[in-house]
């Protein structure tokens, strides 16, 4: 309002106000990270004594071997992150007494919108992609890998239809939901550039690797924008089902030299269109730029917010903690 101007330096009560959303973002983003490493652990461990009590005379080699190259281990995957997600996603609104219904009035948002966004979204995952091949070579210089991953798991026919059906439809809403819906909202109350950046960073961070770290902090940022911009989760999300259904499908085609050189060079294509229409998505809608009060805002206080940095660290040590063990 024209009477009313914001102080440069927030007071002690604003400030306690401001880190305590923060706080809810930051222990939110925690229990979510613990709570699927317990609920996952906790299936292990039940469905392993389940088929030990069926099969007493199997090893326990062959067991692990059953879970893992059939259809259990990506069930498992996918209840944990989709029962994580969503939980923790309505608890931290709760928390932050924010409406869940708000996360999707959409505003101004067209399928030409959702073109341009996909389509600047496959250019970004193309650009991470070289990011991550680049520090790839560098830590393996030292004998290390970024790829922790065990992707030779849930090879038959239903486990390849689990893994799809999580990889290309549930893993995008729930993972919205959680990240652009419940986090970016809590860390934006006072600063929208802050909260876009914020929950990019769990977001890559929740991811376990860093080729994905990449891949999901820069693709995070481009969506936490779109998101702002049409007031609505369902923007990420479109972009998020096109982006995995995209990587599911090439990874189909990983031995097949002639497919991928033709995918290779439809990626190129619309990579190139999709670099052209991210300049104009960015020349029309500015990412979010903080004036001088809200910067005193957004980092300074949330340097001092116990929720949040706890929940960095032990995801970010868990993820170092990972490459580590990969010493050759």
């Amino acid at each position: 309002m024209p009477e009313f101007s914001v102080p440069f330096e927030p007071a002690k009560v604003e400030k306690n106000t401001i880190r305590k959303f923060y706080n809810i973002g930051g222990f939110t983003a925690l229990f979510q990270f613990a709570g699927s490493n317990i609920f996952a652990m906790l299936l292990m461990i039940g469905i392993t004594a389940i088929l030990r009590a069926v099969n007493p005379d199997a090893s326990t080699g062959a067991v692990s071997h059953y879970m893992t190259k059939g259809a259990i281990f990506v069930a498992i995957n996918m209840l944990t992150f989709l029962t994580a997600n969503v939980l923790f996603a309505f608890i931290g609104l709760k928390w932050a007494k924010i409406k869940p219904s708000s996360l999707i009035k959409t505003r101004d948002y067209h399928f030409s919108d959702a073109v341009t966004h996909c389509l600047a979204g496959l250019f970004i995952w193309v650009t991470a992609a070289y990011i991550s091949s680049g520090i790839e070579d560098i830590v393996s210089q030292y004998g290390f890998t970024t790829d922790v991953m065990d992707d030779d798991y849930g090879k038959t026919g239903l486990g390849l239809a689990i893994m799809t059906i999580y990889t290309c439809f549930i893993a995008p809403v729930t993972e919205e939901l959680f990240f652009r819906g419940a986090l970016m909202k809590i860390f934006s109350k006072s600063n929208q550039r802050f909260g876009i950046v914020a929950s990019a960073v769990f977001f890559g961070l929740a991811h376990g690797n860093l080729p994905q770290f990449m891949l999901a902090f820069l693709i995070g940022v481009f969506m936490g924008h779109i998101d702002m911009k049409h007031n609505s989760i369902i923007p990420s999300v479109v972009v998020h089902i096109f982006i995995n259904t995209m990587v599911t499908v090439m990874s189909e085609f990983n031995d097949n030299e002639v497919v991928m050189g033709l995918i290779s060079l439809g990626l190129i294509i619309m990579g190139i269109i999709g670099f052209v229409l991210l300049l104009v998505f960015r020349k029309g809608c500015r990412f979010p730029v903080s004036t001088p009060a809200q910067s005193r805002r957004g980092i300074a206080i949330a340097k001092t917010s116990i929720g949040i940095i706890l929940a960095f660290s032990v995801q970010l040590i868990y993820l170092v903690l990972l490459i580590l063990t990969t010493k050759k």
